[in-house]
């Protein structure tokens, strides 16, 4: 017997942790044996979490925490599911979500009928959960109504739980409605206490949101990833400074061959200040332009914007010298790491700070929001110059015989360029709310 009870699949799924839902139509060449199509861009990476990808040949493999629901309400784990991801497509598939799992959809994911149903469920942790019907179960009525009215690729999200636009807005809403805030942080047991680093900002904001530091790979608050950036005022809302997207480390080239510190010995140069004995590697490179500083230049390798396809053997974000000598490399597979379903859904907030009593934040009120993206869309952002290398890595007591090094490879976007990343691009005034 299947549930057959719309309203009753839901309360399964709110209990089993789902706070993100999306369904999918199968085709009929969607089965075990032809593998579950899940779209001809990589936006699955950004709304199903995975483990990092492995390259195998010429495609990347993904294992996921998948596990199917049954009529009773318990979850079944799926051992071997994973995501397959074809790059020179490029397209992205789900294969092993039957092998080894006990009371899994067999029947109806090993046939070609039309009109069956998926059900996945993102919860708050890394695990997904699955359901199936077909086109006779009660519930499909229901899903015939949500098809395509939300779409994120080849999937409908349907929103349930704690999903809720309206509720983060409002929340939004009463924090800007605070005005200055003591600037602060949540420890790790949730406790609030004072916050004097230069990046207090986003703490602050977190501290007011609830949201405390958690190993995750979903976003902080609501289902959406909070980021907050400094401006001059609300009126004019020029922003103080870039935003940092990520800061992974190469993954190869002379930097992982010979160290940090002989590549900043190599390309970095005497600080700037006049700091005695330290050497430092910066300066903005944008793809295609050579920076003087270093004597670099930013290119992508291997990436074909047209068709959105790449070349997982050798492509990948390089720094290359005059001599087309690569100085550091990041393979695709790494950073499609790190643009990860964190960056599904997002809200950028302004903020401003004083220091004038304590220091103190103060946030809103126009905001945006960003929905759906992907890994492409990232890779498009730095083929047109939008996303920028713009490092701070240095090497103090040079002289020494023990050398300090930082590192912090930093991958930034202008403010204006964020609503390149998403298919989806509102701005909200929280003081109309």
């Amino acid at each position: 017997m299947s549930i057959t009870d719309y309203d009753q699949l839901i309360h399964l799924f709110r209990n089993a942790g789902v706070v993100r839902l999306y369904i999918k139509r199968l085709s009929p060449n969607d089965n075990s044996k032809n593998q579950i199509y899940l779209g001809s861009d990589f936006q699955t990476l950004n709304i199903l979490p995975h483990r990092t990808p492995v390259r195998e040949k010429d495609n990347f493999k993904a294992h996921l925490n998948l596990e199917w629901l049954d009529e009773s309400g318990n979850l079944n784990k799926a051992p071997t599911a994973q995501l397959i991801l074809y790059p020179q497509y490029p397209e992205v598939r789900m294969s092993g979500f039957l092998k080894g799992a006990a009371n899994a959809p067999n029947r109806l994911l090993t046939s070609r009928d039309e009109g069956r149903v998926m059900f996945l469920g993102v919860a708050a942790s890394d695990k997904i959960i699955g359901y199936v019907i077909d086109r006779d179960n009660p519930i499909s009525s229901v899903i015939a109504r949500l098809i395509d009215t939300n779409s994120a690729g080849v999937f409908t999200e349907i929103f349930i739980g704690e999903t809720n636009l309206r509720e983060l807005l409002l929340k939004l809403a009463e924090i800007y409605r605070k005005g200055w805030i003591d600037s602060k942080r949540l420890n790790s047991n949730g406790n609030a206490v004072p916050c004097n680093a230069p990046n207090c900002g986003g703490y602050t904001l977190e501290a007011e949101l609830g949201v405390t530091p958690n190993g995750y790979p979903l976003p902080d608050y609501l289902d959406f990833e909070i980021k907050q950036y400094g401006v001059n005022n609300f009126e004019s809302m020029k922003p103080l400074s870039p935003l940092t997207l990520m800061t992974p480390e190469p993954t190869g080239g002379y930097y992982v061959d010979m160290g940090v510190e002989a590549f900043v010995r190599k390309y970095g140069y005497t600080d700037k200040m006049g700091r005695p004995d330290r050497l430092n590697f910066g300066g903005i490179h944008t793809i295609g332009k050579r920076t003087d500083i270093t004597g670099l230049t930013l290119n992508l390798k291997g990436y074909n914007s047209v068709k959105g396809n790449f070349d997982p053997d050798n492509g990948g974000i390089v720094l290359e010298d005059d001599q087309g000598r690569i100085a550091a490399l990041w393979n695709f597979s790494s950073l499609m790491e790190h643009w990860t379903i964190k960056h599904a859904r997002a809200g950028y907030i302004p903020s401003m700070a004083r220091t004038e009593l304590a220091k103190q934040y103060s946030y809103g009120p126009i905001i945006s929001l960003g929905l759906g993206t992907d890994f492409k869309l990232f890779l498009d952002a730095i083929a047109v110059g939008h996303i920028y290398y713009d490092p701070g890595i240095k090497v103090e007591n040079i002289s020494s015989d023990h050398p300090k090094t930082k590192r912090r490879s930093q991958f930034r976007i202008r403010i204006s360029s964020l609503y390149t990343l998403y298919r989806s691009w509102q701005e909200y005034n929280l003081a109309v709310l």
